[in-house]
């Protein structure tokens, strides 16, 4: 494994850095060019936008809403087929646009961006897209941007599989007390339907000396609270030269002080450790929210999916969770539809939901994805069939999440304040379980910790007060 820090990394890119900043005042003169960036997909996803934002910013643009912009910026994201046309579509309305602003520069990038037959579609129906590379490479942004501004050539610059981590990229927050670290990158599980460990690659850990000076740095920049990333957390570690686990990093995240909480996801069943549960029993800053991906309760559907856990083991780890950690707050995946799915497995799945008390649950139906081995397995299930079966799913999966969520009603719960709703002098924030709660403030509470009276359940949030 590679490690490339901040040093070695920005001297060189910094160079391209000033070189566009060079350039901007003959191409825009008398004014500040704009840039529109737009995130898809997960929250890995969302840090990687931040960075490219943060250069941008450096570089000298100013960040917009508008699609009119000097530079419109895509990080995307293909777990599922939706994703993909919606980026499809954006690129339609992009292209009338840029008739009418031929200088506008249009760049694609992220995980849609690593399957091949989406990179020569772009080339050929596209071309007027003047940026496209994939998720290896990211670092490379100002060399690539700057040679964009320079040529009025399509670039095209993907890395199928990097064995490199880059430490030290910018990151332009969105909220300055909270944000995301990936600990991880890509994944090693080839779950049937999941195209993520062909377009992330293979699974590296960082070390976590250089997880935790991030955090130390960001917590120095006034971050309470960190949500470490990974496709599958629970794995860390492995591939360290100095192997360490999961639950061992987090004992080291929490000895950082001034750090307040520590959120993590995703975790996968198959490598959820007794230790990682005690970890968290026993943790003062780890919040008592799990997100445990179910996919499937039928254990026959979930060999099909490879995920190597049954339904009897995942439903004794969620007992073994609640026994530890009474109040915990339990979220998951299910999908609906994978092939081969039969009523009978349908309903299996119908009675985890039941038995888990998920206080919500991500609810999908099954999206072929080319390349994956689902993608070609018999048994397609019909669409009128998926969507039954979702429309019964997604009954069950909010009406016990009411219930579940409810749970805290009366209570006085630790709020860390976001951000006000759209309904001014109303402030939002959450608490450890990840529930939303409401409540009248002043926003000069946005990013401290306040005590809230939860009055009143509305389903997946609460309305209260301070207290």
């Amino acid at each position: 494994m590679i490690f490339l820090n901040k040093t070695n990394v920005s001297r060189f890119q910094k160079e391209y850095v000033e070189k566009c900043k060079s350039l901007l005042p003959d191409m825009y003169p008398g004014c500040r060019p704009t840039y529109r960036i737009q995130n898809e997909g997960c929250q890995m996803n969302s840090l990687q936008t931040e960075s490219i934002a943060a250069i941008m910013d450096e570089m000298g643009y100013q960040k917009i809403e508008s699609e009119e912009a000097d530079a419109v910026i895509y990080n995307t994201c293909t777990v599922r087929e939706n994703a993909n046309q919606k980026i499809f579509g954006h690129l339609g309305h992009l292209k009338s646009i840029k008739r009418s602003r031929p200088g506008m520069k249009i760049i694609l990038f992220g995980c849609m961006m690593q399957e091949p037959h989406v990179v020569e579609k772009i080339r050929k129906v596209y071309p007027f897209v003047d940026l496209v590379f994939g998720t290896h490479n990211l670092h490379k942004f100002p060399e690539l941007f700057y040679t964009v501004l320079t040529t009025n050539d399509q670039i095209i610059d993907i890395w199928q599989e990097s064995n490199e981590i880059v430490e030290g990229m910018p990151a332009s927050r969105k909220y300055p007390f909270k944000t995301g670290v990936n600990v991880m990158f890509g994944c090693n599980n080839f779950c049937s339907y999941c195209i993520v460990p062909y377009v992330r690659g293979r699974e590296k850990s960082r070390e976590p000396q250089a997880i935790i000076e991030e955090i130390k740095s960001l917590v120095a920049d006034g971050v309470k609270e960190v949500m470490l990333l990974g496709q599958n957390v629970n794995s860390y570690g492995k591939t360290l030269e100095n192997p360490i686990s999961f639950a061992q990093l987090l004992g080291q995240i929490e000895e950082i002080e001034g750090l307040k909480r520590i959120r993590f996801m995703t975790s996968h069943p198959k490598d959820l450790s007794d230790e990682l549960i005690e970890a968290m029993a026993k943790s003062k800053k780890i919040c008592h929210h799990l997100h445990l991906p179910l996919q499937s309760g039928s254990s026959r559907i979930l060999k099909e999916m490879n995920r190597r856990y049954d339904k009897e083991k995942y439903l004794g780890l969620v007992e073994k969770i609640r026994t530890a950690i009474p109040d915990i707050s339990l979220t998951t995946d299910i999908i609906v539809g994978f092939p081969g799915e039969t009523e009978e497995d349908f309903l299996e799945t119908l009675e985890v939901v039941e038995k888990s008390d998920y206080d919500t649950a991500f609810t999908f139906i099954y999206s072929k994805r080319t390349g994956t081995p689902a993608a070609s397995m018999p048994d397609q299930v019909p669409e009128d069939v998926v969507k039954e079966r979702f429309g019964r799913l997604l009954a069950l999966v909010q009406e016990n999440g009411r219930k579940a969520s409810s749970r805290f009603t009366g209570t006085v719960k630790e709020i860390l304040v976001e951000e006000e709703s759209k309904e001014k002098g109303i402030l939002t924030g959450r608490t450890e379980h990840n529930l939303l709660v409401h409540f009248p403030g002043d926003v000069s509470l946005i990013g401290k910790f306040v005590n809230v009276s939860l009055d009143t359940c509305k389903g997946f949030y609460y309305f209260g007060h301070m207290v």
